[in-house]
């Protein structure tokens, strides 16, 4: 008796505290990718049947505020998870994969946030410079070794140190490797850090843990004030026009300063004809003066 009560109080208190994130969420607007995470974690625990088989992917419904966003969910045995490995939509884990703990039961989540909500990775992380060409994809582990309805399950770790994790985006992308731009893979790391690596194939990266992911290319520079485009005609006439404007221009200046010239040159003589004359004119007074007598 005493154990069925104690079992309804953690349920009514779970359940408590699984409205209270809903509303916190609902009253953030979901900015934070963490939250995200355990939302989508608490509706996949949700939606589980209690018979559902090993290996065998379950579509996860999500409420309809969450429009966007794909959720699978698969679940494995620890041991079999290693040896084999496994297939999960975009995610291929290679054998030799470690989960840590081990956990007798693993749940492993695939997400794909859609264009949408992978704007949350994109206003929490550092891109300065970059843009998303693809939704954010997640891979994520927890235990299933108990009957998930009487609590959430905690995360595990998923470590790929033999094969690494191969993601493949080519149906997801919207990046065009014809321009002979390839986007970059995208890292999301759980402590805000984000790294970049190459592709190893078109389309495709690689990962050594479990996390989010995505493809990032390069922003294009800002954008100039638009240029008309001149035709060639236009561009030769008007350098016609322009030359010819600018050889009137310098005759006009040209004969401006010749005129100038020509009249000072004018002046000079004018001034030296005067000057002759009025010497020629005094000279010819005193003349006169000397060879005229007065008469009584």
């Amino acid at each position: 008796m005493g154990f069925d009560l104690f079992s309804f109080i953690f349920i009514i208190f779970s359940w408590a505290s699984f409205l209270s994130m809903k509303a916190e969420a609902e009253a953030e607007g979901i900015k934070s990718a963490r939250l995200l995470d355990l939302l989508i974690r608490d509706y996949t625990v949700k939606s589980l049947d209690r018979d559902l088989r090993t290996g065998i992917v379950h579509t996860v419904t999500l409420p309809a505020n969450f429009s966007g966003i794909k959720v699978d969910t698969v679940r494995f045995r620890c041991g079999s998870l290693h040896r084999y490995g496994a297939q999960v939509k975009e995610f291929h884990l290679g054998s030799g994969v470690i989960v840590q703990p081990c956990a007798e039961r693993v749940m492993v989540v695939r997400q794909n946030l859609g264009y949408n909500w992978s704007s949350i990775y994109y206003a929490n992380y550092d891109l300065s410079g970059y843009q998303l060409v693809s939704p954010i994809l997640g891979l994520l582990a927890y235990n299933a070794d108990s009957d998930l309805s009487y609590g959430s399950p905690f995360e595990l770790g998923i470590l790929a140190r033999e094969k690494p994790i191969k993601i493949d985006f080519s149906n997801i992308t919207k990046a065009s490797n014809k321009t002979g731009n390839w986007p970059l893979c995208a890292s999301f790391e759980g402590n805000g850090k984000v790294t970049l690596k190459k592709q190893v194939s078109p389309n495709v990266c690689v990962a050594t843990k479990h996390g989010h992911f995505g493809l990032v290319m390069e922003s294009p520079p800002p954008s100039l004030p638009v240029r008309k485009k001149i035709s060639r005609w236009k561009l030769v006439v008007g350098s016609s026009v322009g030359a010819a404007l600018g050889a009137f221009l310098l005759g006009l200046l040209l004969v401006a300063m010749f005129v100038k010239v020509k009249k000072k040159a004018r002046m000079e003589e004018l001034v030296r004809r005067a000057y002759e004359e009025e010497a020629l004119q005094v000279s010819m007074v005193g003349h006169v003066r000397a060879r005229t007598t007065p008469t009584i």
